[in-house]
């Protein structure tokens, strides 16, 4: 896989050097695909993560969110059995996958299931960002509780 220098983009911009780190680590990310996953919308303000954690006990997986990242991380525990395997198809090895999170977005839940780890995401606007209606007033003067109009 190409890598792309992102210093040149360092050096002409102010201000951007978040995007320019995101830029950074989802080119990380994308080289490395385990385990996998897929992020589905499932309203206009919800999303599901599902990551394939076959042979991951709830025990071995940890979620966390900090500051807009959201980080999910697979440890196995040491397997002392003297098993021999003749073919081992089954990755079972530690991962980090991490996801950036947009602004307002938080995580609601997290199940395992049939291998599958589900992480449920919403987008929760605070109050002063959500539209509001605004009423429309004429040039007309209101009347005052008590006054009689002339």
């Amino acid at each position: 896989m190409r890598t792309i220098d992102f210093s040149p983009l360092y050096r002409s911009v102010v201000g951007f050097d978040r995007l320019a780190s995101l830029l950074e680590t989802a080119q990380a990310d994308a080289a490395a695909g385990y385990p996998p996953y897929n992020i589905e919308r499932t309203d206009e303000n919800a999303y599901r993560i599902d990551i394939a954690v076959a042979g991951f006990r709830p025990e071995e997986l940890n979620v966390e969110v900090k500051e807009n990242l959201l980080t999910v991380q697979g440890r196995k525990a040491a397997n002392e059995d003297d098993r021999r395997f003749l073919h081992r198809g089954l990755a079972e090895r530690n991962f980090e996958r991490r996801f950036q999170l947009a602004d307002y977005v938080v995580v609601t839940d997290a199940n395992l299931a049939d291998g599958l780890l589900s992480i449920s995401l919403k987008r929760e606007l605070p109050e002063a960002l959500k539209p509001r209606r605004i009423d429309i007033t004429t040039g007309q003067s209101k009347l005052i509780e008590g006054e009689k109009a002339a």
